[in-house]
């Protein structure tokens, strides 16, 4: 008999630390015997990181719309699941994903401020009933964001350099969908040392996954 994996998703602002946990849950995962599968989005497939190369690193050359954006967001999800996602669940790995719906939802919907219902409904089509079992949210103010980027050095991405409010919008969206779908999103407070962050995420997936996790 197959053993039963799960589907975890990772979100939150920029310079919130995800890839840092992430690292930590694989290290976790694998040190049970677990196959896990660690993907991001956009991406995760060929066409995928395509879609990543426009949407991040302005590789097409033009401005995207918001309504293009979306839709691209979307595409690179529907692949994504068609292609990674949905066959490791099926074979029993655990899916770690930096970034899923949610981060359509929070900037796209809050960010480029195009209604939450209308983004849900295309990337309902995308997710064709895939949706992760756990989304670990990390909760991070937006000047603390902002002082980390700095800190790290790197030319900030298309998405990343938005000013005006982007960052505020996309924050309080995250709120917003946490009050929403509270069984499946876990707010995890961003704001204090790696390994406090990293217990406390513990603590959310345990209460989520029980004896499986």
């Amino acid at each position: 008999m197959t053993q039963r994996g799960g589907f975890i998703s990772v979100e939150g602002g920029e310079g919130c630390g995800k890839s840092t946990q992430m690292a930590l849950l694989q290290q976790h995962l694998e040190g049970q015997g677990r196959e896990v599968v660690l993907t991001r989005e956009p991406g995760g497939t060929p066409t995928g990181e395509m879609i990543r190369n426009i949407l991040q690193h302005d590789a097409s050359g033009e401005d995207i719309c918001p309504p293009a954006e979306v839709l691209l967001f979307a595409a690179s999800r529907a692949q994504h699941v068609a292609h990674v996602i949905r066959p490791a669940l099926e074979r029993g790995a655990w899916v770690l994903c930096d970034r899923f719906v949610d981060s359509s939802l929070a900037y796209q919907s809050g960010g480029r401020e195009i209604a939450l219902e209308t983004v849900l409904e295309v990337n309902e089509i995308a997710l064709n009933g895939c949706w992760p079992e756990c989304t670990i949210w990390y909760d991070l103010p937006v000047e603390v964001a902002q002082q980390r980027l700095i800190e790290r050095g790197a030319a900030p991405d298309r998405i990343e350099a938005e000013q005006g409010g982007f960052h505020e919008r996309v924050a309080r969206t995250y709120a917003e969908l946490a009050e929403r779908f509270p069984d499946r999103i876990h707010r995890v407070n961003a704001d204090q040392d790696i390994e406090q962050v990293a217990g406390d995420t513990q603590e959310a997936l345990k209460a989520v996954f029980g004896d499986r996790w």
